[in-house]
């Protein structure tokens, strides 16, 4: 008798040479949003030309599959606030317009991160560090704006990104050099003010780690005991095929949730290239050298690296579907692989293939077991 590991991975690769048989765009009914419904919204992020409506197949496929989205780059402080005080809004309205008109749950990205932030933010007209109390108001004025104007419009933010360190210490930005662990509170102070109703998030990568996770929710646990709100915390879902393991993710799931916070996955994306160095995570700043040998996948993927894709991501959701009742969301970063920040990072010029959607826009062979697996189907 065949074990039942090797006849998922037959089975998913007859599959496989189905679906590349077949060229017909996907026109069945059901889509991810509709199999998870009742479990918890599905989400993507959305790039540029999708948000302006140049990329018109990409809307047709959020339509279908997703409830929710969240802006990728475009609510960043960098680019919605380049010069002190000259906020350019025109693609986060553009953002929102869609959200709304498609009644999609909407995520603002992101409030406070020391990356993609403008320079001028830490420093005066002569380049020196600006004081405490000067921060603290340029933090107050740039939260109360964008919050404030998007006030019953945006259902959840990612207040503060990516402050601590695998080890759980502090992450020594210039939020936290020039303020101190203090930025943190007035930052979700500040947001609580600006807007009452949405849901306020801490967001970081690597979340199954103890160190992360245990800052994680002692940050939970400090800013409520001061009255500050603070809803959940998102996972950054960054992941690879050997990590994280099944354990290492249940287990913090399961903390955060025992912890009160409601957890969002978020930024979720399964690599399939060699990694240059697994230490540094997700951090953006991360930038390697291009090697023939960290790309090796130009021409598609061999079929045992699509069936570990395949079971890596299947494995994943099994996981968010038994924790339905402690997860809000899942979002993936990205729409197709076309779109994957993956392909240039940490290397520049690789073809990665992280996500549920192929460069044609079409569903890989996990979609339809993701709704099989949510509608209780035999595989």
């Amino acid at each position: 008798m065949m074990n039942p590991t090797n006849f998922r991975s037959w089975l998913f690769i007859a599959t496989l040479v189905l679906s590349a048989a077949c060229t017909t765009p996907d026109t069945s009914e059901e889509g991810l949003k509709d199999a998870l419904e009742g479990k918890f919204l599905i989400g993507t992020a959305m790039n540029e030309a999708q948000i302006d409506g140049s990329d018109t197949a990409s809307l047709d496929l959020i339509r279908k599959q997703f409830n929710s989205v969240v802006a990728e780059n475009c609510m960043k402080s960098g680019l919605i606030q380049p010069k002190e005080g000259e906020f350019e809004f025109a693609l986060a309205d553009k953002f929102i317009e869609f959200a709304s008109q498609n009644d999609l749950y909407t995520v603002g990205h992101c409030l406070i991160w020391h990356s993609q932030a403008p320079r001028w933010f830490f420093v005066d007209d002569e380049g020196n560090d600006v004081s405490r109390e000067v921060l603290i108001e340029r933090m107050k004025t740039h939260i109360s704006t964008v919050v404030g104007r998007y006030n019953g419009k945006v259902d959840c933010w990612d207040v503060v990104n990516e402050a601590f360190e695998n080890d759980g210490s502090w992450r020594k930005t210039k939020f936290y050099q020039i303020i101190g662990e203090e930025y943190m509170e007035l930052a979700f102070k500040f947001a609580n003010e600006a807007d009452p109703d949405a849901e306020l998030l801490y967001n970081d990568y690597s979340m199954y780690h103890k160190g992360r996770r245990e800052a994680a929710i002692e940050l939970v646990t400090d800013l409520r005991s001061k009255g500050v709100r603070i809803d959940g915390v998102g996972m950054q879902a960054h992941f690879g095929l050997d990590y994280p393991s099944r354990a290492q993710l249940e287990k913090s799931i399961i903390a955060y949730a025992e912890a009160g916070a409601d957890v969002h996955i978020t930024e979720l994306d399964v690599t399939v290239l060699p990694n240059p160095d697994p230490s540094v995570g997700a951090e953006v700043s991360a930038s390697f050298e291009y090697k023939q040998s960290l790309n090796p996948y130009t021409e598609g993927l061999p079929d045992s690296v699509s069936v570990a894709l395949h079971d890596k991501y299947l494995d994943l959701l099994e996981i968010f579907l038994k924790h339905s009742d402690k997860i809000k969301r899942v979002t993936t970063w990205g729409l197709t692989d076309l779109h994957s920040w993956k392909n240039d990072w940490p290397v520049r010029g690789r073809t990665n293939y992280p996500l549920l959607f192929d460069r044609e826009y079409m569903p890989k062979p996990v979609v339809g077991s993701i709704i099989k697996a949510a509608n209780n189907e035999e595989s």
